[in-house]
């Protein structure tokens, strides 16, 4: 029996308090440029193990270190100065150093108190985007989830800002997980007849069969098909880890569910893709079809696109769609489906009735 993934089903605490903050640096320059930056502000500390860690007593709200350490040391120094918060004076035991992250997590989580709020009363909620037949525009054949969050004052808080800022924090692992089970429950209640498209991570999937568990569980309990839910794997890594989403797309394809590759044509998705993970759709990237009535370079590239895709069988969405141009473009070269602000933009409830456009 697969253990729970705590990074998947626990949110971190708050950073609260007073306490000790322990940083091992990846090279000599970054701790002596470290310790140039304490000794300008008269902060307290004690280098630890030959000049390659030290520990300093501080309040996480004291911005001015902290604006200090993010202004003195490189973004690649910040990820790779490793970090370990202990509350109070007391010093780490073994099971603590499980919890040591970056530099950069540790003060992306520092200032992430309202998104750790956000997991904590899991305010998040979906938004449904149609997706519909290139060749009869009212009909709809799938709807995609798309997370929004909420904040306390009942506002809707944007994905892109959810995402980034989970990510920069090291909370992506709980935030997509609870994404997916919030997908599959508001999709349950409002009883969507249709394909269910949720989006997913691939890093923040560790291991399809611990870390997915929950997702399938959610599914069965929620009596929907496996054969209704289309797992859209987001371009999360650059350049993509092939092996490990080979991996997860098994454990889907294997426990019945239909794949789909996201933002397809551009930046690391490419055709090696099709051939390695045999995906039901592909989605042919928004910046693609944008304007692609009137540039010809970009006609030709997703004219082979679609080719390619038609002799393997591959159904095609062309997403973005915001004109009547970019449609007929689409509709003429055998996209199978169409999805974009033209059709509906995403809202909850979903959209029951799309309009008909040829």
């Amino acid at each position: 029996m697969p253990q729970n993934c705590t990074r998947c089903e626990t949110i971190p605490k708050k950073i609260e308090g007073t306490g000790t903050l322990y940083l091992w640096f990846p090279v000599g320059h970054t701790t002596s440029k470290v310790i140039s930056a304490l000794d300008q502000i008269n902060q307290d500390y004690q280098i630890l193990e030959d000049n390659e860690a030290c520990k300093l007593y501080f309040d996480p709200k004291n911005e001015e270190l902290i604006n200090l350490l993010t202004t003195k040391l490189t973004n690649k120094e910040l990820k790779e100065t490793q970090a370990l918060w202990m509350t109070g004076t007391g010093e780490p035991q073994f099971r603590d150093f499980s919890r040591i992250t970056s530099l950069n997590n540790f003060i992306s989580l520092n200032k992430a108190e309202w998104l750790l709020d956000v997991l904590a009363s899991e305010r998040l909620t979906c938004h449904f985007q149609p997706i519909v037949y290139a060749e009869d525009t009212s009909r709809i054949f799938a709807q995609e989830a798309l997370l929004r969050g909420i904040d306390e004052q009942g506002n809707l808080i944007s994905p892109g800002r959810i995402f980034s800022h989970a990510h920069d924090a090291g909370l992506v692992f709980k935030l997509d997980a609870l994404a997916r089970q919030i997908a599959i429950r508001e999709a349950n209640q409002h009883s969507i007849e249709q394909l269910i498209f949720i989006n997913f991570s691939p890093t923040a999937v560790y291991d399809p069969t611990t870390c997915l568990r929950m997702t399938v569980r959610a599914i069965n309990e929620a009596g929907i098909p496996h054969n209704k839910v289309v797992f859209e794997v987001m371009e999360s890594e650059q350049p993509p880890d092939i092996k490990h989403l080979i991996k997860i797309l098994k454990f889907y394809q294997d426990s019945g569910f239909q794949i789909a590759l996201d933002d397809f044509g551009t930046g690391y998705s490419n055709l090696n893709l099709i051939s390695e993970l045999s995906p039901d759709f592909i989605k042919l990237d928004r910046n693609l079809i944008s304007n692609i009535d009137r540039e010809p370079q970009k006609a030709v590239i997703t004219k082979k696109l679609l080719e390619i895709a038609q002799h393997l069988q591959i159904k095609t969405i062309a997403e973005g769609i915001e004109t009547l141009e970019e449609l007929h473009w689409a509709q003429e070269h055998k996209a199978t489906f169409i999805q974009g602000f033209l059709i509906a933009k995403p809202q909850s409830p979903p959209v029951t009735n799309t309009p008909l456009y040829r």
